[in-house]
């Protein structure tokens, strides 16, 4: 099998300061409109985007997560909480991203400054860098 390496995104200081800046906008007052215009601007994998096979490696504030894309919306998750816990690998979904409170994105599976939040209630802290590799079809 022929693995591609797809993308790799991170944050540059300034839109470090920029996410820091729009990461207060829970909790505060600030009105869905901006919340929603501000999850626009996401550096984000969508779950639509991946594939059987792929593997998304992401790092976060305090750990790395490697996960692999299965079928039915399920994913074999390595590493962070999963790892202290001994439960790694698991076969877990993704329910989405958060930015720490009770707004989820149904349709991301990583997002840079945001929340992964997996179907055991697990939420991770921060993430700060994801990087997908395409691993080809299940054909």
């Amino acid at each position: 099998m022929m693995i591609d390496i797809g993308f790799l995104f991170c944050y540059t200081s300034r839109e470090r300061f920029e996410l820091r800046d729009r990461s207060f906008m829970l909790g505060t007052g600030h009105s869905l409109e901006k919340i929603i215009d501000g999850a626009v601007q996401l550096k984000q994998v969508r779950k639509e985007e991946l594939q059987f096979g792929d593997l998304v490696l992401i790092t976060t504030r305090n750990s790395d997560y490697s996960v692999c894309v299965l079928e039915d919306e399920n994913y074999i998750v390595s590493g962070g909480w999963f790892a202290r816990k001994g439960l790694s690998p698991t076969t877990v979904s993704i329910t989405g991203c958060t930015w720490g409170g009770s707004i989820i994105k149904v349709d991301t599976l990583a997002a840079c400054g945001l929340r992964m939040e997996f179907s055991n209630r697990v939420i991770t802290t921060t993430i700060r860098k994801v990087r997908v590799i395409r691993g080809g079809s299940k054909n």
